[in-house]
């Protein structure tokens, strides 16, 4: 486990209305800068990336030179005398979900945002990309176990209850909560779905619920990785193990220190790539900025997009 020195963020907002007021505020501010970006710039990269379920029929025409005769109805044809063709549309419509884990650790960090803030703007720009291509979103979190699940919906309004929730829901039991998440998706989710599962997967493991679920879904990992595991401050720090609540003195000043410290988030890192490679499962990995900008959040997501592109290009 590394120990990570807990930042107090904008998320954890007492139960008082001018908090709430802050909150809401917060939301709309999410709301117009995803905006932006989801017309700007992630839009055709969803589209393109994510064509729906494939194609279904919707009627039939009067053959033209140059139709491919595959298509043709044969039994309209033989009704009418003359020949006739199928056409088909695609079925464009989606389900996206969004699998928050809820640990302690997500509301840790010293970035501009905590993992949990990172994770709910995640969820605005790509549930407003959902939404604009007439997708349904969900929400599934929870620590231990499955705590909140909001069904898929359409529509802006239901987008920003998944963004609030992200921002305010606190996990209510120990420890990390991806192979729950996995596992209550499946459960839940009748129809291939597109989950997106967000978290800092510390501590690694649970790969069977994670191969499980992307058997039956497209299980997308997005690893949000905090400002500290890049460049921990050089000086003597007082740490909190957020999960555990161990306290601990690191002099993160000293190089053998830091060596050691790069060396275990390298092999963390090392050992999740091989559990997800495993499993078949994609990954996004957002590394939080020290400044808020969304475009830490977009440029992920559109090297993503241009993954799956390039490889459904090769098929």
């Amino acid at each position: 486990m590394i120990f990570r020195t807990r930042a107090p963020h904008l998320d954890e907002y007492p139960a008082e209305p001018q908090s709430l007021a802050a909150l809401l505020a917060e939301v709309r501010h999410i709301e117009v800068q995803s905006s932006r970006l989801v017309t700007d710039v992630l839009a055709g990269g969803y589209r393109s990336t994510f064509r729906g379920a494939g194609v279904e029929f919707a009627e039939v025409r009067e053959y033209v030179e140059g139709d491919d005769p595959r298509i043709v109805d044969w039994n309209v044809t033989a009704r009418l005398g003359r020949p006739f063709v199928k056409r088909f549309v695609e079925e464009r419509e989606l389900t996206v979900l969004f699998a928050l884990d809820l640990s302690a650790s997500m509301a840790a960090g010293f970035g501009a945002w905590s993992l949990r803030q990172a994770a709910a703007r995640f969820c605005a720009l790509l549930g407003l990309a959902a939404i604009a291509n007439n997708d349904r979103v969900g929400l599934i979190a929870g620590s231990g176990a499955v705590e909140r699940f909001v069904p898929p919906r359409k529509g802006a309004t239901h987008v920003l209850r998944v963004v609030r929730d992200a921002l305010v829901l606190r996990g209510r039991g120990p420890g990390s909560g991806v192979g729950a998440l996995a596992a209550g998706a499946s459960r839940r989710l009748r129809r291939r779905t597109v989950v997106f599962l967000l978290s800092d997967f510390v501590p690694a493991g649970q790969e069977r619920d994670l191969a499980l679920c992307a058997r039956r879904h497209d299980l997308v990992a997005v690893r949000l990785s905090p400002r500290e595991y890049r460049a921990p401050p050089r000086a003597l720090l007082r740490t909190v193990d957020p999960e555990t609540g161990r306290r601990s003195l690191v002099d993160f000043a000293a190089e053998r220190v830091r060596a050691a410290f790069a060396a275990r988030v390298a092999a963390q890192r090392a050992a999740l790539d091989a559990a997800l490679g495993r499993a078949g499962i994609d990954s996004i990995e957002i590394e939080i900025p020290d400044e808020p900008d969304l475009g830490a959040i977009a440029q992920p997501i559109l090297r993503f997009f241009r993954r799956r592109e390039l490889r459904e290009a090769k098929r």
